[in-house]
């Protein structure tokens, strides 16, 4: 076995913490003795015991770790966090042979437990299968990297190219199935946006509701305060970050949090600094509209249902997006952009 097939692997294992480890990253961890696996795990959640332990914890023959090599794809941490510091597990079983993908983007701690294990005379091999490791935790990198969080643009249209009509009732657009499609996305990601016309409007729940999973905390921008109480936002007990221009305080489940700019920029700056790692954006248009033409998100969804709606609220239009997925699902189609000058 290469140490790339054993990375694809710690890629697979570590994808099953998708929507549970954030702001944590996904990692998996593998550990072989003379080309045998003999070990694997993967972080399963925020606060739970890191890959590197869990692999431990797994392994089926604990008196050969001496004699293994472990691979992870991401460099074991040299700190006290919720757990541990996994370079010191590493060093506790005498373990002689550290493959790693990726090192932790994070820089206080970048480096560090690479050179904790080689300062102990641990062998260490870096940088395999470095861009698909990138790849793997888009979210964690573009968090510590670009200090905000990971942005996907969401949003549902006609064949026409309308996302609604004029009067006061939304308009179905998508399908049962792609519904569902919807709510697992949101189970993958740690907040989820709606701009204040869309919250009135469509008093929307924003929980993943028809799969199962992890809700995204809710965001909505509401510059005045002006959304009824009455709201499902405000009425459900489900935890709703309220960006707004009035007042700071928490009340029950809602965080009021005072905001100076309301722009796209703004709005990302104080998500960051609530250390939520994505956001999926699901409207209204003017606020998509933003993130598009201010060149901050990340990755585009639009489902086109097979409807027709003749006049009303136009979609937004995409700029600088690289189509890299088309999906049919039912009657809709459902295409994935990625932004080739992504800020």
């Amino acid at each position: 076995m290469t140490h790339e097939y054993l990375m694809q692997r710690c890629f697979q294992l570590a994808s099953n913490g998708l929507g549970n480890v954030a702001p944590n990253p996904l990692v998996g961890a593998v550990i072989v003795h003379d080309g045998i696996i003999i070990g694997e795990g993967f972080h399963t959640a925020y606060g739970q015991p890191h890959a590197e332990v869990m692999a431990v914890r797994n392994c089926k023959q604990p008196e050969l770790l001496p004699y293994s090599t472990i691979y992870v794809n991401l460099e074991p941490c040299s700190h006290f966090g919720k757990t541990p510091p996994c370079a010191d597990l590493i060093l506790e079983h005498k373990i002689p042979h550290v493959v790693v993908c990726n090192l932790d983007p994070f820089p206080a701690v970048s480096g560090r437990g690479i050179q904790k294990l080689l300062d102990a005379g641990v062998k260490v091999e870096t940088g395999i299968l470095e861009t698909e490791g990138e790849g793997l935790n888009h979210r964690f990198f573009t968090f510590h990297r670009k200090k905000r969080p990971f942005v996907i643009l969401k949003w549902a249209q006609s064949v026409d190219g309308f996302m609604d009509g004029f009067d006061d009732k939304p308009v179905k657009i998508t399908s049962s199935l792609t519904d569902q499609k919807v709510h697992q996305w949101r189970t993958e990601e740690a907040g989820i946006m709606v701009g204040f016309n869309t919250a009135l409007k469509d008093n929307p729940r924003l929980n993943a509701r028809l799969f199962s999973g992890k809700n995204p905390v809710r965001i909505v921008w509401d510059p005045k305060l002006a959304l009824p109480s009455s709201h499902h936002l405000f009425s459900d007990g489900e935890p709703t970050i309220i960006f707004n221009n009035e007042r700071e305080e928490k009340e029950r489940h809602l965080s009021y949090l005072k905001i100076e700019h309301g722009n796209a920029q703004g709005l990302l700056l104080k998500i960051y600094e609530q250390n939520i790692q994505s956001v999926i954006i699901e409207g209204g248009s003017k606020t998509l509209q933003q993130f598009i033409e201010t060149q901050l998100w990340d990755e585009a969804r639009i489902i086109t249902g097979n409807i027709s709606i003749g006049n009303g609220i136009s979609a937004p239009k995409l700029t600088h997006g690289i189509l890299f997925d088309m999906v049919q699902s039912e009657n809709d189609t459902i295409h994935y952009f990625k932004n080739s000058t992504t800020r």
